[in-house]
């Protein structure tokens, strides 16, 4: 799938980098204070996601990679600095109006697929949106469960499907109302090598073909190979940079991290 993702016949140019960033944070820092010391796991950081762009961030164990999306995507709040997304800075909002943000206009693929046992794959990619209230463009379901090859799997109970599929339920699901960033923790890191490879593929198609904006936390070369750009952490602070990965050169990165 890896290779295949490439020739891809939705596949266009670079992702434009000339727009408004998605998502912009600005010196952000969290800390922890352990009470004998303080634990600095945000240290500074300045970034920014474009639309249509697949970003990977990487680093070694405790360099701060899933502290820095959890304060992205308010999920966590950070000590100093600001995040926007779009025009609206989410750094400083209350939970209330964090959660409508959340469910509005942000997408999520974590680890574990997060769902719900006694629905179908239909019912759980639509639960979002009959949560919210909101009207379903059903052109573009229909194209996103048929980009994710669930199409012959709609009716199928979670535990019917495979952990592929229940992944793709995900993904869709995250898709669907098209989020202005989707937030992946790990998304492959539950699955077989095949199974994670045709989910990259989709989300790698999904920036190139629905402009979707993709963050993804990996511990794993191999997926951040399918991004467009890897940003390396370490110490709380971004380090590195490279564009057009592979997973060697992302390899050598990492390791000269460790050292």
């Amino acid at each position: 799938m890896g290779t295949s993702a490439v020739n891809h016949p939705f596949a266009q140019s670079d992702p434009a980098v000339t727009a408004p960033p998605v998502v912009v944070a600005r010196g952000l820092t969290k800390t922890y204070d352990t009470g004998a010391s303080q634990i600095h796991a945000l240290d500074g950081v300045d970034i920014e996601f474009h639309r249509g762009a697949f970003t990977a961030i990487m680093g070694p164990s405790g360099s701060g990679k899933s502290t820095l999306m959890h304060c992205l995507a308010g999920l966590d709040t950070s000590t100093s600095g600001t995040v926007h997304l779009g025009r609206t800075q989410i750094t400083g909002m209350r939970d209330a109006e964090l959660t409508r943000l959340r469910r509005d206009r942000i997408g999520f693929i974590f680890q574990s697929f997060n769902l719900l046992p006694m629905l179908t794959a239909r019912q759980n990619i639509l639960l979002p949106s009959q949560i919210a209230k909101r009207t379903v463009d059903r052109a573009r379901l229909d194209h996103i469960v048929d980009v994710v090859g669930l199409s012959e799997r709609l009716d199928h109970l979670p535990a019917k499907l495979s952990g592929g599929q229940q992944q793709r339920v995900a993904v869709a699901r995250a898709l669907l109302n098209a989020p202005e960033v989707v937030y992946a923790d790990e998304p492959t890191g539950n699955l077989d090598s095949r199974s994670g490879a045709e989910i990259l593929a989709f989300l790698q198609n999904s920036t190139r073909e629905l402009h979707q904006t993709i963050v993804m936390v990996t511990h794993d070369p191999v997926a951040a190979s399918y991004a467009d750009r890897v940003v390396f952490l370490r110490d709380g602070r971004l380090v590195d940079e490279v564009t057009d990965p592979t997973a060697e050169l992302v390899s050598a990165r990492l390791l000269n991290l460790e050292v």
